[in-house]
């Protein structure tokens, strides 16, 4: 472990020579001089001053930055896959985006960041920004969500309390901890009316298919996110008995395990089988799945994509998976 400490000022001229673009917003009102240290997947990391220029590799953690009220501190952003929640929509258009997907490395650097935030850990590979050693070597933190860390044994699985210490540090890290303490809160209602609403869900069996690989789902295992919101709503994970957060598997043992409900990720990115619409005209076009109890009495509920991830969103689909079940058992009394 090793502590880095980057004064804000340091970095902006370290990189200055290659910026593009609009100065720096100010630095919020509430902000705290004498910076903050936090461990991110096994790397200290001190932060002398709020970011002003924050770069953000994919669309959860901008939103995350979003809720906070950050929009003015944030320098560029990228990977949209969803599209984005209503209420950040008109800030995320103020966002410079610097690539479709991951930026490159040169891209990154060419915007000049005082502070980078990811919460997968390829957008550090090599071939998308570098290393996050290669970035605190020029003077720039890296901040990785502990969700999807570079060294899967530093990985966590807790849930909504991961997500709640996620928004803590950076909302430490910009100097807000009064607007992170709020969105905390405001989030921990939904998850209390969640639970409060679960002995009404009925106990219902639910599979989450994200996608299929060369026509084989992928399913929600006991180890990810899915398996927390099942329980937390009232219901049990039909492939709970998998140690994966996703993992494959067919369509016959959907077929043999015939959950009450299947959840689909309504992903965005516009390939075949992506979408909810196309997920349940594929399920009702094959006769093994067209037979699936789900199907036949059109229990189906469809969420972001995003939403299935550790994000600020989570909750949203904490909410719309309860209110379905709740319905649904309700139908069936």
């Amino acid at each position: 472990m090793r502590t880095i400490i980057i004064p804000g000022v340091a970095v902006l001229a370290l990189l200055a020579g290659c910026a593009s673009g609009t100065g720096a917003a100010d630095a919020p009102d509430d902000a705290t001089p004498d910076g903050v240290t936090l461990t991110s997947c096994g790397l200290d990391l001190t932060v002398t001053a709020p970011p002003q220029r924050a770069v953000t590799l994919e669309q959860g953690a901008t939103e995350l930055l979003l809720a906070l009220g950050l929009g003015d501190s944030l320098a560029g952003t990228a990977y949209l896959t969803d599209a984005v929640a209503p209420e950040y929509a008109e800030a995320y258009a103020a966002v410079p985006v610097l690539a479709d997907q991951y930026p490159t490395a040169e891209q990154l650097r060419e915007t000049a960041p005082d502070f980078v935030y990811s919460m997968r850990a390829s957008a550090f590979a090599t071939d998308a920004v570098g290393a996050r050693s290669e970035l605190v070597d020029l003077g720039v933190p890296a901040y990785l969500s502990a969700n999807d860390c570079e060294d899967p044994s530093l990985v966590t699985a807790d849930g909504f309390d991961g997500i709640f210490a996620e928004i803590t540090d950076l909302a430490a890290v910009f100097g807000v901890e009064e607007r992170g303490a709020d969105l905390v809160a405001e989030q921990q209602a939904v998850l209390d009316a969640a639970t409060a609403a679960a002995p009404d869900a009925g106990g219902l069996d639910v599979a989450w298919i994200y996608s299929t690989i060369n026509g084989a789902p992928i399913v929600a295992g006991g180890a990810g996110l899915p398996q927390t919101l099942t329980d937390l709503a009232g219901a049990e994970n039909a492939f709970a008995d998998l140690d994966a957060q996703w993992s494959e598997t067919s369509w016959d043992e959907i077929a043999q395990r015939d959950p009450d409900v299947l959840v689909l990720a309504d992903l965005s990115r516009g390939l075949a089988g992506d979408s909810a619409q196309d997920k349940i005209d594929a399920l009702r076009a094959d006769s093994v799945t067209a037979a699936l109890s789900a199907v036949r009495a059109d229990r189906l509920v469809a969420i972001p994509a995003t939403e299935m991830d550790p994000s600020v969103r989570s909750v949203d689909a904490l909410t719309t998976l309860s209110d379905a079940l709740v319905e649904y058992a309700g139908a069936g009394a």
